[in-house]
């Protein structure tokens, strides 16, 4: 098959004035059920309007109900993969997703140390699958390499309490200016917690400082329980700080796309419920015969971790 040379295809006078999207670095897990991982990220991105950069971690082996194990990759071939592209394509923003392990802590956090003025999105999610020797190893190095580096640090608030405060024993939950502070002596800038228990089936997601809470959203709660919300989440708030939103004004925005893309979430199997990045694109009519969500309350048992919110169905597309 031969290869055409791009001089002979120029780009119009309008293509060539377009500014091409800002570009997304995701360091993420292989996802098999598209929920979470470099599938969720690339899905977000796109749909944020950002192009996605995808490098390859890990190979998660899960379904839509739970992961079963997974497979680390080697620390090169981590590297090389982002080398590659960053030679080529400027990147704007980076999302840290699963790392597979600490030695792919280390690899990722040497790439992302050449490149420290990039707003850098970090995601904790659960990592309870894995054996308490590998969890341990694996949230040391994300401390020690990876904190230092990030902007927002992103996770459900027992998920970041078990990371950050791990010594934690007072019948209080821990607040989200407690996790930010806590972060913050490993150099992370701002934690946004979601899944903050409240009451009446209500949740709340605080973007905090070492000073206090800066903005949240406060939402109802879903009795679905849904796969892939956080990466979602910490996936559109790297795209909107790509194209230089303030933090306080992306993260409201990514609470606002998460909750429609959870309103209109589908269940693919026969486990949990995915989110629906591309809700906006849907003709009308095609979320049911009487126009709400296709995914019906209570039809999915609490499995996640991750109590999804809810909240006022603010369009942004």
């Amino acid at each position: 098959m031969s290869h055409q040379d791009p001089s002979e295809h120029p780009l119009s006078q309008d293509e060539q004035e377009s500014p091409p999207p800002a570009c997304v670095m995701s360091f993420n897990a292989s996802d098999p059920s598209g929920a979470g991982g470099l599938g969720g990220d690339i899905a977000t991105i796109a749909a944020m309007g950002a192009h996605a950069l995808p490098v390859v971690t890990a190979i998660v082996l899960r379904d839509t109900a739970e992961v079963f194990e997974h497979q680390t990759l080697e620390s090169d071939t981590i590297v090389e993969q982002a080398r590659s592209i960053l030679e080529d394509v400027p990147v704007a923003a980076w999302k840290v997703g699963f790392l597979g392990s600490a030695e792919g802590i280390a690899a990722v956090a040497e790439v992302l140390s050449d490149y420290p003025d990039l707003p850098l999105v970090a995601y904790m999610p659960s990592i309870a699958w894995l054996d308490e020797e590998q969890q341990q190893s694996y949230m040391d190095a994300f401390r020690e390499l990876v904190l230092p580096q990030t902007a927002v640090l992103v996770g459900n608030h027992k998920t970041l309490t078990d990371f950050l405060l791990p010594d934690w024993d007072n019948e209080r939950p821990a607040s989200p200016r407690e996790l930010a502070v806590a972060a913050a002596q490993h150099g992370a800038d701002h934690v946004l917690v979601t899944g903050i228990n409240l009451p009446n089936q209500h949740v709340d997601n605080v973007l905090a400082g070492p000073q206090g809470a800066i903005t949240g959203e406060k939402f109802e709660r879903f009795e679905a329980s849904f796969i892939g919300a956080g990466d979602t989440l910490s996936a559109a708030l790297a795209a909107l700080l790509s194209v230089g939103a303030e933090t306080h004004a992306a993260v409201g925005e990514a609470l606002a796309f998460l909750d429609q893309t959870l309103e209109a979430g589908f269940r693919p199997g026969m486990g949990n419920v995915v989110p629906d990045r591309f809700f906006w694109a849907l003709p009308p009519g095609e979320e049911g015969e009487d126009g709400q969500p296709y995914v019906e309350s209570g039809e999915v048992p609490q499995l996640s971790d991750e109590p999804p919110p809810r909240g006022p169905g603010k369009r942004i597309h």
